[in-house]
């Protein structure tokens, strides 16, 4: 059995091994040396990449040498290596060269990997691109600012990835405070920036087109449109990442221009992820990653979304050249639509839960999240770039209506209940005003009598009442459903964490009928993760309808159920 190689196999590169033994080969795992990083942590992430992967796979180590890490490759006499990511096309490029395999030629690899030699590449081709130069100094970086009479730039390592190290600059003054913040830190790899490449801002529309290429000749595979934030310190972060489904103004124009980058580059097998900007002069080229799309998105994801997954793809454009013609004669039509949400962490964060475990599957479209359950305590740092997102859901439905009502719920709750994401778990100790308690509930349940057959759970026995009234504790014991439902949880939610709390709301508005309503006042919603909003972010979750208040009812959250 023939064997192919997957160098740095990681995030959406795992899926490589399932479409190398669905063609009936036998994938091979070159894990790199951990370079910069702690080796602990390195392997740790490695572990956590190859658990994503449910078949039988091998596995060999880059060696301390180039020669013997050939060699290693050499005795199993491979059919094909690709690069299962951005740190992978380095040596992935080498060993096919060496090894007489189809791949991409060695000439091109700086223009493959190096954000300024691609640039370079392009101004050769008489193709649009980006002015920009390789500074070693703040001084180098504000002589070519005035020299070409800036405004606003972009500084960036030229050897990095996930927007690590990026940062928009509006003025002169911003790009000296950048470069002395990243000239002092390392990029993506661990490796020291020594030299920074310094662009003119180009502002208008990202895209992500994804390409593969066979014999030359490129053909799209999907695209995407991002929607970027740019923070206080003046960082890129990703907010949403949205599929191309059908073409608007200006990006037709866009993929004719990402085959001419590809064809520029010098492409002639594999994958380009290519980023793109959009302006008022036509397309234009950000920077390619010759890999496939990353985020760690399964191939079922893609599949509902685009027909299509890039490994299998890529794999085709290899291994099968007539049915990447075929596909490459298709009409470009996806069948789904998708959204990537990545979660913003204001602040450095020591979570102890993730109520959101809980909220996103109920979304119409949710198809999976990189969350994960806390053990203890869990840092999660401020975002800065792709790498520090403290989440990822992944959203996919054929009507788009939908994906973009659940993008819009995940904003809203990340702006204004971030508790309902990652939860710190507050330790204070609430105290609780039983008397005053019960005097508010008492005059709530007068003024929802009218709504029909009710109840209530308590913490606190109401009295001089009309209600049925049940412990939290006693709620399986429930059989049918009710007109409404009034919660009075304080002490019993103060006992729970933040997830287990939303749980058991969830579990109170499970008991109601379509139409009828749930009161929660605030003796409740000041004890649950969020406040109010919080609140109102569960209920929508549950499938409710946040109503108007009454005159007369104050302070309380109402929601119907439809």
């Amino acid at each position: 059995m023939k064997h192919i190689i997957v160098v740095d196999c990681i995030s959406s590169g795992t899926n490589y091994i399932e479409d190398i033994v669905n063609r009936g080969y036998k994938p091979v795992i070159l894990e790199l040396l951990p370079g910069e990083a702690n080796p602990e942590e390195y392997k740790q992430k490695m572990q956590s990449n190859y658990s994503r992967i449910e078949y039988e796979y091998d596995i060999i180590y880059e060696q301390d040498t180039y020669e013997k890490t050939l060699e290693t490759v050499r005795k199993l006499d491979p059919l094909l290596i690709v690069a299962g990511s951005e740190r992978g096309v380095i040596l992935t490029s080498r060993l096919s060269n060496d090894l007489g395999l189809l791949g991409t030629p060695i000439k091109h690899l700086d223009s493959m990997t190096l954000k300024d030699k691609m640039h370079e590449r392009l101004a050769e081709a008489g193709l649009r691109h980006i002015r920009g130069k390789v500074v070693t100094s703040i001084e180098e970086a504000i002589e070519f600012y005035d020299s070409q009479s800036l405004k606003e730039v972009v500084i960036k390592p030229i050897y990095s990835f996930c927007s690590v190290g990026v940062r928009i600059c509006l003025n002169k003054q911003e790009m000296i405070d950048s470069l002395k913040e990243i000239f002092n830190k390392n990029n993506a790899y661990g490796d020291e920036n020594t030299e920074l490449l310094v662009q003119e801002r180009i502002n208008g529309e990202e895209y992500i087109v994804n390409t593969t290429s066979c014999e030359g000749i490129p053909r799209l595979i999907s695209m995407w449109k991002y929607e970027k934030i740019k923070t206080s310190e003046g960082a890129i972060v990703y907010d949403t990442i949205n599929s191309v489904n059908s073409l608007n103004l200006g990006e037709a124009e866009m993929v004719e221009y990402a085959y001419d980058v590809v064809r520029a580059i010098g492409i002639e097998y594999g994958p380009v992820h290519g980023e793109y900007m959009i302006d008022d002069k036509g397309p234009v080229l950000i920077e390619v990653n010759c890999r496939p799309a990353g985020l760690s998105m399964k191939s079922e994801y893609l599949d509902m979304i685009f027909g299509q997954h890039d490994t299998d793809s890529i794999l085709d454009s290899y291994l099968n050249p007539e049915r990447f013609n075929e596909q490459r004669k298709q009409i470009y039509r996806p069948p789904g639509n998708g959204t990537v949400k990545l979660f913003i962490a204001p602040e450095d964060i020591l979570a102890k839960s993730v109520p959101m475990m809980n909220i996103a599957p109920k979304l119409k479209s949710y198809f999976d999240s990189t969350l994960h359950k806390i053990n203890e305590t869990e840092l999660f740092v401020k975002t800065e770039d792709l790498n520090t997102t403290c989440g990822i859901i992944f959203l996919a439905n054929t009507n788009r209506n939908a994906v973009d009502e659940d993008v819009e719920f995940l904003r809203s709750v990340e702006k204004n209940a971030f508790q309902l994401i990652l939860s710190e778990e507050s330790d204070e100790d609430k105290k609780i005003n039983k008397k005053e308690i019960i005097s508010r509930l008492q005059n709530l349940i007068k003024s929802t009598e009218k709504y029909g057959h009710g109840l209530l759970i308590t913490d606190q026995d109401i009295p001089d009442t009309n209600i049925l009234q049940l412990k939290p504790e006693n709620i399986r014991r429930l059989h049918g459903h009710f007109d409404y439902i009034l919660v009075n949880l304080n002490k019993s939610i103060m006992a729970l964490n933040d997830e287990e709390s939303i749980k058991l709301i969830f579990k109170i508005c499970s008991y109601i009928k379509v139409g009828g309503l749930v009161f929660i006042p605030k003796n409740t919603y000041d004890y649950l993760p969020g406040g109010r909003k919080g609140v109102e972010a569960m209920v929508k979750n549950s499938n409710f309808n946040i109503e108007a208040p009454p005159f007369g009812i104050k302070n309380a959250v109402i929601a119907s159920k439809r």
